[in-house]
């Protein structure tokens, strides 16, 4: 497994490195998870009481909070995670178009991280189908076959989340009323996603002769794929406890303990 064949020789990087990366990528969100979680857990969790300060403080107070009648909002758990959580009808309500733009990079970029976990799934099975000798695998189950499946859904939702960034640049650029709260933190952030995105229809498009490689020589396939590994590896999992991408987080959380609404 040598796709990741790298820029040269001095940098070639195999397949068993790339899965270190990734776990090395997945240990910085988990620790930036706990410190999120030591951070929204060190309130008080009741009148009188003093601030826990464990990292279990967040939650308990969450599943108690889901559990109990609400004050305002009384919805159920289905309803606040499909309606206010995946459909996100409270932007909805807002503006339609912003609803649009959200919808399809959360929409997008959520389907394309779980086809990423499925191709990865794939690779770990026929890595250690070969250590231990098994050959018998169902056909679907080699990597090359299974890569071909996934293109068509690749790139649709590839698209999906291409036509999300566009709107969102051009909200950035055009709309006056975004482009004067926008700060650098805001900037970084579409600028990252973008570079990913297109990255990947860069290598994509070398690879597969499209009009995407721009006539680029089949050889820089391997180090452009690589390069959209590694930064999506860094901004689009370890970065994400670290940043305002947080809110994919924390905000459903919130609806959850609030039994959703506004």
């Amino acid at each position: 497994m040598d796709y990741f064949a790298g820029v040269s020789d001095a940098l070639r990087l195999t397949f068993v490195q790339v899965m270190i990366m990734a776990s090395l990528s997945i240990g910085i969100f988990i620790i930036g998870m706990y410190i999120n979680l030591k951070k929204w857990g060190m309130g008080s969790t009741g009148y009188g009481q003093q601030p826990s300060g464990s990292i279990l403080a967040f939650p308990t107070m969450l599943a108690k909070q889901m559990s109990e009648h609400a004050h305002v909002h009384n919805q159920s758990v289905l309803e606040t995670f499909v309606l206010d959580i995946l459909f996100q009808r409270r932007i909805l309500r807002r503006s339609p178009l912003r609803w649009f733009m959200h919808f399809t990079i959360f929409f997008g970029w959520m389907a394309l991280f779980v086809l990423s976990l499925a191709m990865f799934a794939v690779e770990m099975v026929h890595l250690i189908s070969e250590r231990l000798g098994v050959h018998a695998l169902p056909e679907f189950l080699y990597p090359e076959v299974f890569r071909e499946l996934l293109a068509v859904p690749n790139d649709i939702f590839s698209y999906i989340l291409l036509t999300g960034i566009i709107i969102a640049i051009y909200r950035r650029l055009f709309v006056a009323k975004v482009r004067e709260s926008t700060i650098a933190y805001d900037s970084v952030l579409l600028i990252g996603l973008t570079v990913i995105t297109i990255t990947g229809f860069i290598a994509d498009g070398i690879r597969t002769g499209r009009f995407w490689g721009f006539d680029m020589p089949v050889e820089w396939a391997p180090p452009m794929a690589l390069f959209h590994v590694v930064i999506s590896l860094l901004f689009c999992i370890a970065y994400i406890p670290f940043s305002k991408y947080i809110h994919m987080i924390a905000i459903p959380l919130a609806l959850l303990a609030n039994k959703g609404g506004e």
